[in-house]
């Protein structure tokens, strides 16, 4: 059954707050558990520095982020959970991009046209204040998500332009360097229209901007339940009948309970359940769930090495599938290494062996070793060693491996069970596996 891979980019500015985990964070880690899905969550922190310019607060949100996704039940071994900043390769990518992108496309962008229009709207120059960051965003969120060739991408509805751009540099970019091969697939966006969204405080969405919002994590439990009893509800005593349909309480019980559960509560009300203790199930609900993790939450943030350590190892998953992709892309628009290959003159003598085997072509030698396991290895000019095989009990699986890669060379490189030698790099490999199957 057919892999789909699911990409995921989390701002990195802000703490999250009750609706974000309802929205966002819940959904999202539930459907990276879904048999045959592959999913990618990175912190986009690169994206942060475009509309943040305090170090300290982006820092502290990377922190955060991390820990309340990890915290919720992300799992690191199931997903590649990453920092934008650690995978050097998308900026490479977004460079590439840049340099088959249409600047109109960049002038039509949501962003870009907002802030021209608020700046008309104040009688400024058009692009007072616009930084190329603003400007070209949309070609870095582009190589976010086709540096891994994701084919879904959850976003919201105002993120559907970029979803559009992203697919048409990916057409782009095949056109022009694909020779026949596609090297990106085009992703579609995934607009959740059943998405939860939670009122605030007042009854309106949950947003920092409005200042409604219920904690998280942030202030433990006592914040919870102070937050809790601030919520807006209507003037009726306990003993009279409420609406449950009327109350933005009601909606966020229903965001925690189960369905029996909230036919419980509903009837409750209906029952004439005062607001005092209405809230009081809430939070005992909401304090239920949101206990265990805080716990989690409160550990990371005690020991930020341990999320450094798995975002390193998130960033080494990513970067194996990275590498080896740039270095094919690198190879497709001509940015390749000047190999020499023999070429054997007409006439030639023996006694031209020597500077043959300088300017040998790239091979594959095939052995066994002392501990009775078969290896490989890759060689290219001078002998050097490119690639060093793992060991295999049988010689037919070194050689099952070494036809892989002298038939799909960077498709299968990211997979074969083989170690770069240091100072070798993967597009250095792929110039010579192109330069075997040329030969």
């Amino acid at each position: 059954m057919t892999t789909t891979r699911v990409l995921t980019g989390i701002t990195t500015t802000g703490t999250p707050h009750l609706g974000n985990y309802v929205g966002a964070i819940r959904p999202a880690i539930q459907a990276s558990r879904r048999e045959n899905v592959q999913s990618f969550f990175f912190l986009a922190d690169y994206h942060a520095l475009i509309k943040c310019d305090d170090p300290q607060r982006i820092e502290r949100s990377r922190l955060e982020l991390a820990a309340t996704w990890l915290a919720s039940g992300l799992d690191p071994e199931l997903v590649t959970f990453y920092r934008q900043s650690d995978v050097p390769e998308v900026l490479e990518l977004t460079w590439l991009l840049t340099c088959v992108c249409p600047k109109g496309m960049m002038n039509r962008a949501h962003a870009y046209k907002a802030a021209c229009d608020a700046n008309a709207a104040a009688g400024e120059d058009l692009d007072a204040g616009v930084t190329m960051g603003l400007f070209s965003y949309p070609v870095l969120m582009a190589a976010d998500i086709l540096m891994f060739n994701a084919h879904l991408v959850p976003v919201g509805r105002d993120q559907v332009q970029h979803i559009e751009m992203t697919r048409d540099l990916a057409q782009r970019f095949n056109h022009m360097f694909g020779g026949g091969r596609d090297f990106f697939v085009l992703p579609e966006a995934v607009v959740e229209e059943q998405v939860a969204t939670l009122p605030g405080l007042d009854g309106r969405k949950m947003s920092k901007s409005y200042d409604n919002t219920i904690p998280l994590f942030e202030g433990g439990t006592k914040a919870l339940g102070e937050a809790i009893a601030r919520i807006v509800t209507d003037s009726r005593l306990p003993g009279e009948p409420k609406d449950p349909d009327a109350s933005h309480l009601v909606t966020l019980y229903e965001a925690f309970a189960e369905p029996e559960q909230n036919a419980n509560f509903r009837n409750e009300l209906r029952a004439g359940l005062g607001w005092g203790e209405a809230k009081q199930h809430l939070f005992a609900l909401v304090e239920a769930e949101l206990a265990p993790m805080r716990a989690r939450y409160a550990e990371f943030m005690a020991h930020p090495d341990r999320l450094e350590d798995l975002l390193m190892a998130g960033a080494g998953k990513a970067r194996r599938l990275a590498q080896p992709f740039i270095a094919e892309l690198r190879q497709a628009v001509g940015l390749r290494r000047m190999l020499a290959v023999a070429r054997a003159s007409p006439g030639e003598s023996d006694g031209g062996k020597a500077d043959r085997g300088k300017l040998a072509a790239p091979s594959f030698k095939q052995y066994r070793e002392a501990d009775g396991l078969f290896y490989f290895k890759f060689t290219g000019p001078g002998d050097r060693v490119l690639l060093q095989s793992h060991g295999f009990a049988q010689g037919k699986e070194a050689g099952a491996w070494i036809q892989k890669l002298k038939a799909d060379g960077g498709a299968v490189l990211a997979s074969a069970p083989v170690v770069l030698p240091q100072g070798v790099k993967p597009d250095e490999v792929l110039e010579a596996l192109s330069a075997l199957a040329s030969s």
